[in-house]
């Protein structure tokens, strides 16, 4: 017997899917919409999971309150953007070198703001916005960083994540499961 708790989150972001291929005989068109910069009122899903209760639950829905913090902070209303997507350099002009990003222990870039110090607001603005991975911002790949993120935190109170279900929109969603 175990037990399982999930606890939902809301946030907005853009991302564009450089590497998207349709196969018509599916699809029934070839416009590549997700090859264009586009936004989302994405959804994630934590599924937590225990053989055993403490105090008689898998853990206190608060322990995941630290995870709102970082979507709020991280992602929500940015633009997820791959550094190895070839519209980098024309996204990101000031920086389409790839060099002077700032290293987030969570598995993510931004840029550093001591570049662009004297740049216009908007200028600056503008690159407040993006969050720099180094895979194509899929939803799967999307729930993948997340899951070892939340995992790597749940596991300092022995918590285990079964798995993330993220909701690109209100139809589509991907899952990710622990392999364990």
């Amino acid at each position: 017997m175990y037990w399982e708790i999930s606890k939902e989150f809301d946030f907005c972001y853009g991302h564009r899917v450089w590497s998207q291929v349709l196969k018509q005989e599916f699809a029934l068109k070839t416009c590549f919409a997700c090859r264009h910069l586009h936004g989302h009122q994405g959804k994630i899903i934590i599924h937590l999971q225990s053989d055993t209760l403490k105090d008689g639950m898998v853990t206190d829905f608060g322990h995941l309150n630290w995870f709102k913090i970082f979507l709020d902070d991280t992602l929500d209303h940015k633009f997820i953007v791959d550094i190895n997507d070839p519209l980098f350099a024309t996204l990101l002009p000031h920086f389409a070198n790839k060099e002077n990003l700032v290293k987030h222990k969570n598995g993510f870039k931004t840029v550093d703001f001591k570049v662009i110090q004297n740049e216009p607001c908007h200028i600056i603005e503008m690159y407040e916005g993006y969050v720099i991975v180094d895979f194509i911002p899929t939803s799967e790949n999307i729930s993948t960083w997340l899951m070892q993120i939340i995992q790597k935190k749940m596991t300092k109170i022995g918590v285990k994540v079964s798995h993330v279900e993220f909701l690109e929109t209100p139809k589509s969603k991907s899952i990710v499961y622990s392999k364990s």
